[in-house]
C-alpha cells in the first residue's frame, strides 16, 4: 500500500447517508474509483454509527489502495467543530453521539491519531468546494446558498468556509426557509390551482405549460433576491454560489432574481453533491487549511 502525501480522504455526512472518496490534493480532484455511499442509521447507538462510517471510510482507502494519513470530514451541526464534540440532541439525528468526541471515537476505529481527523460544518464545506475546484476558483469572497428541502447559507472569506445559518431569518410573515426551499413551490402550486406536485423538477417540467407555474417561479426569484440582498449587505461577496436541487431550474428564476439584486456574480455550483467531499478534503490543502 503506496503512501502518497497529496492524497486525503474526504467524507460527507448526511442525516441518512456517508459519503466518502480519496481526494488528490494537487489534482484538485476525487478519484472517481474511490467513490463509496452508504445508508446509516442516525437512531443506531453510537458505537454502531461511528462503526459504519468507519467502515465506510476503510472501504474507499482500501479502493484507492493508498496509505492515508489525513481525514476530511463534512458534518452537520450543531456541532463543536474544533474539538470534535457532537452537539447534535434533540433532532432525530445522531442523539446517541451527544456529547461524544467524534474524533477520538473515528481515531480509534480507523488506527489513526485525533489530529488526523478534521471535521468541518457541511454548508461551510459546500462552499469550500467550490471556491476549491468549481464555480467560486479564484474568488477571495464568496457566499453560497444551497437550495432544496431545506435553506442551507454559508460564506467564504479568505481560506475560511464557515455556516452562515439563516434559514430561520425572520422573513415575511415566517421565516426565510418557508419561502425559499422545495416546499414553498408545493404549497403555492396547490394554493393556486388546486393540483399537487410532487417537486420542483416536476414543477419545472410545466414551465413552458402553465403561466401560473412561470408566475411561481418569478415569485421565488424575487424572495430569493429579498433574502440576499440582507446577506450580501453583511457579506459584500465577489461572488454568490447557488447549489441544491432548485439552482437545476435556475434558468427559469434567473431573470426575477437579477432584476432585484446589485451587480453581483451569480454562479450555478460546478460540483453538485461532489462540492462538500472535496471541501472536506480541502481542509488540508496549505492554500486553504484552517483548524
Amino acid at each position: 500500500m503506496e503512501e502518497k502525501n497529496n492524497i486525503v480522504l474526504g467524507a460527507d455526512i448526511g442525516g441518512s447517508h456517508i459519503t466518502t472518496a480519496l481526494i488528490d490534493l494537487t489534482e484538485h480532484k476525487i478519484l472517481d474509483y474511490t467513490f463509496v455511499r452508504k445508508r446509516v442509521d442516525s437512531h443506531a447507538p453510537a458505537e454502531e454509527i461511528i462503526a459504519s462510517w468507519s467502515d465506510t471510510i476503510k472501504e474507499s482507502i482500501a479502493l484507492g489502495d493508498a496509505k492515508v494519513n489525513q481525514f476530511g470530514l463534512a458534518m452537520p451541526g450543531p456541532f463543536d467543530y474544533e474539538n470534535g464534540i457532537s452537539k447534535m440532541k434533540d433532532n432525530a439525528k445522531f442523539e446517541s453521539l451527544y456529547n461524544l468526541n467524534v474524533k477520538t471515537l473515528l481515531g480509534a476505529n480507523l488506527n489513526v491519531q485525533s489530529a488526523q481527523i478534521k471535521i468541518t460544518n457541511d454548508a461551510g464545506c459546500f462552499l469550500r468546494g467550490e471556491v476549491f475546484c468549481g464555480a467560486a476558483k479564484g474568488f477571495a469572497h464568496a457566499i453560497g446558498v444551497t437550495l432544496g428541502t431545506g435553506l442551507g447559507t454559508a460564506k467564504y472569506h479568505n481560506g475560511n468556509a464557515e455556516d452562515a445559518d439563516l434559514w430561520s431569518l425572520p422573513f415575511k410573515n415566517s421565516i426565510a426557509e418557508d419561502y425559499i426551499s422545495s416546499r414553498w413551490f408545493v404549497n403555492s402550486y396547490n394554493e393556486r390551482t388546486g393540483n399537487n406536485i410532487k417537486d420542483v423538477k416536476e414543477l419545472a417540467s410545466l414551465y413552458a405549460l402553465d403561466q401560473t407555474v412561470v408566475s411561481i417561479f418569478n415569485e421565488f426569484g424575487e424572495n430569493l433576491a429579498l433574502f440576499l440582498n440582507e446577506f450580501i449587505r453583511q457579506e459584500n461577496p465577489e461572488v454568490i454560489i447557488l447549489g441544491g436541487n432548485i439552482a437545476q431550474a435556475y434558468s427559469f428564476f434567473e431573470h426575477s432574481l437579477k432584476d432585484n439584486l446589485p451587480k453581483v456574480a451569480i454562479k450555478v455550483s460546478a460540483l453538485g453533491e461532489a462540492a462538500a467531499l472535496l471541501g472536506a478534503g480541502s481542509l488540508w490543502d496549505s492554500k486553504y487549511e484552517k483548524n
